[in-house]
């Protein structure tokens, strides 16, 4: 497998720029619901590394759980079909709901899930996505809270893969596609 730096386009969002956003998302989030419990269900995989960090910064008593959904296959963009691989352990039913995901661009799998999760009936049911990417928007999502809108750009670090790698890179980059050769 390349090393990354053979490939890597630009740095979109620096180390120090996503913890701070994060620890401010944290802020709100956790002032959004004072006195309140909060339910965060992550969507798996790359929104995991997120996350965790994250819920470092939320200070109103939390849970946690885990949906998986498939939406690429092995392409690099959304086909529009939103398979769900991996239900919750937890009943949501009358809880406050927030759902994590690292990156919202064509919408299909976040308006999937929303819908999947309403027939639950949760007291309240809100997005948190680390990356909207508004231009590859083919669905309209509400997001209630967003760390970064970004260009059409594929990206990869923090959680985000390329090829399954290099989600353990602590800040988000571009790929220059023309130096990408996932066989070497």
């Amino acid at each position: 497998m390349q090393d990354y730096r053979e490939f890597l386009k630009e740095i979109l969002v620096d180390e120090a720029s996503l913890k701070k956003r994060i620890a401010e998302l944290g802020a709100q989030i956790s002032e959004d619901y004072r006195g309140q419990d909060l339910h965060l269900i992550c969507i798996l995989r790359g929104g995991i590394v997120f996350l965790t960090d994250l819920m470092r910064h939320i200070t109103v008593p939390n849970t946690l759980d885990f949906m998986a959904v498939s939406s690429y296959g092995t392409a690099r963009q959304s086909t529009g079909q939103v398979r769900i691989t991996l239900d919750l352990k937890d009943e949501i039913h009358g809880r406050n709901v927030l759902l994590v995901e690292d990156i919202v661009d064509s919408g299909y799998t976040i308006a999937s899930v929303l819908e999947f999760l309403k027939t639950r009936h949760p007291t309240s049911l809100k997005v948190c996505t680390l990356l909207n990417k508004p231009e590859r928007r083919e669905v309209e999502v509400p997001i209630d809270y967003c760390g970064f809108v970004i260009p059409n750009k594929f990206v990869f670090g923090y959680g985000l893969d390329l090829d399954e790698y290099y989600r353990n890179l602590p800040f988000i980059a571009t790929v220059d596609l023309e130096k990408y050769h996932p066989d070497e």
